[in-house]
């Protein structure tokens, strides 16, 4: 059976029969691991505005449209083992970046997350697509969830709503950093939410 990786002990072992193969072999290896990390990551920038194509996922067909009143009730979840890959808008993924993931809102858009928790709200910018899981509305990076405070729980309830920041919080997020924290929300505010959150959740009565 044919291997897929040069072994290069075996070469040095028929080295007097074959010197110059393991020259070659120490000239193209440098060549190749260089290849591998030329990739162009898009320059962080907020033009232009990318929405794209219907597109599947598992089976479930999601439609990006640009929707200024964007403003839903789900549940956030963090991921972390992507830094340094691209984004869906070409971007390099940062993992101290205050940066989130959304199946179609408009490539980079910005969102206030509100934990219903705590009433404490950040600024996000969407720069990737995700989560593809049923019930939840947005995917944070590890920064983003360590600041809405939910990254030790992994999943929580939040409110997401669509927002046109000024340019300073724009900057900020885009240098990789984070936006001044919000006003919280009144517990009053909150327990409405939960409650409307807990029954759209709920299983349709028999």
């Amino acid at each position: 059976m044919a291997t897929s990786f040069i072994d290069i002990s075996r070469s040095a072992r028929g080295s007097r029969q074959h010197p110059l193969l393991i020259w070659l072999c120490l000239l193209v290896l440098p060549l190749l691991a260089g290849c591998a990390s030329t990739t162009k990551f898009r320059p962080v920038s907020d033009t232009p505005v990318r929405i794209g194509p219907p597109y599947q996922i598992k089976g479930v067909t999601y439609v990006p449209r640009d929707d200024p009143a964007y403003d839903m009730l789900g549940y956030a979840s963090w991921y972390g083992e992507e830094s340094g890959r691209m984004t869906a808008n070409g971007e390099k993924f940062r993992h101290g970046s205050f940066a989130a993931a959304h199946t179609t809102l408009p490539l980079p858009s910005y969102v206030e997350v509100t934990a219903l928790d705590t009433g404490r709200t950040i600024l996000v910018r969407i720069n990737d697509r995700g989560p593809f899981i049923p019930g939840r509305i947005i995917d944070l990076s590890p920064a983003a969830a360590s600041e809405l405070g939910i990254r030790q729980k992994g999943v929580a309830a939040v409110r997401v709503r669509r927002v046109e920041p000024p340019e300073r919080d724009r900057k900020r997020l885009r240098d990789g950093g984070g936006a001044e924290l919000r006003a919280p929300v009144p517990e009053t505010t909150l327990r409405l939410w939960r409650t409307r959150l807990d029954r759209a959740m709920m299983p349709a009565a028999k």
